[in-house]
């Protein structure tokens, strides 16, 4: 069975094939720091589950929004996108919590969050923590990991 391990502190997403390390990717969680608070901008701990996926056939950089692809594809970039604007790209790992009143249900529910697994422009900034809650990833490594999870997979975040 797939797993996704996300550490916040390595900044690091690891795939495991039952206890048997399969892939590892930097990753870039939340700039504010780890929470499961609603409207906190923080990544949500915990074990949680891949329950949709968006992106099939979108090339490297294809820009979403509200998991629809726009048509747009973005460069990636070293730095900061000046405008501000945090753009998910070319593949969308959407989570759903699995922990009752820890990121699931109230004001702690990852999925009406919208947290995903997913690409970003910003790609000079993987390995540090930068995003508003998701996991990033280059657009590369999520295409990468993208094909090799299903729907189900479960996902821990600590």
């Amino acid at each position: 069975m797939m797993r996704i391990v996300v550490e916040i502190a390595a900044q690091r997403l690891t795939l495991y094939q039952g206890t048997d390390p399969v892939r590892s990717y930097p990753c870039s969680t939340s700039r504010y720091g780890a929470g499961c608070q609603e409207g906190s901008n923080r990544t949500p701990i915990g074990f949680h589950e891949v329950v949709e996926k968006y992106g099939d056939g979108v090339p490297l950089g294809g820009v979403f929004v509200s998991r629809v692809y726009t048509g747009e594809i973005v460069p990636p970039c070293l730095e900061k996108i000046p405008s501000g604007q945090d753009l998910i790209t070319t593949r969308i790992l959407r989570l759903r919590g699995v922990q009752p009143g820890i990121n699931q249900g109230g004001k702690v529910d990852s999925y009406r969050r919208y947290i995903y697994i997913h690409g970003t422009p910003e790609e000079g900034l993987i390995g540090t923590p930068a995003s508003h809650g998701c996991i990033r990833m280059t657009n590369a490594d999520v295409a990468d990991l993208y094909e090799r999870v299903p729907i189900g997979t479960q996902v821990e975040i600590f």
